[in-house]
């Protein structure tokens, strides 16, 4: 399978943990991510919320995006980021605001 046919964790993690790629994969976005009782714009409202609160930075731009595509607004995902800077701390939204605004620039 080319690179253009590959999952995002099948690009990152490929053949090192197979395991992983497939909870990836089929439970987490396959399973988790389409069940009906969220919408895909609350799913991004709370993993962007989870991940700025654990300060997964990396995990966090993919996610930016994929928000946007699930139909939160630049504004929308700015406020979460400045409401949890006084719940998750303020280093934490510096960081998380700073991933914000390339993934917005671009």
């Amino acid at each position: 399978m080319n690179d253009s046919n590959q999952t995002r964790a099948q690009q990152l993690i490929g053949d090192f943990a197979p395991k992983l790629v497939d909870l990836t994969d089929n439970v987490l976005f396959g399973d988790i991510w389409e069940r009906s009782a969220l919408s895909p714009r609350d799913r991004s409202l709370v993993t962007v919320a989870s991940l700025v609160t654990s300060g997964s930075m990396e995990q966090l731009r993919g996610h930016l995006v994929r928000a946007k595509a699930n139909g939160l607004t630049e504004a929308e995902l700015k406020e979460t980021i400045i409401h949890l800077a006084f719940y998750a701390g303020w280093p934490k939204a510096m960081s998380a605001i700073t991933v914000a605004k390339e993934i917005f620039r671009s």
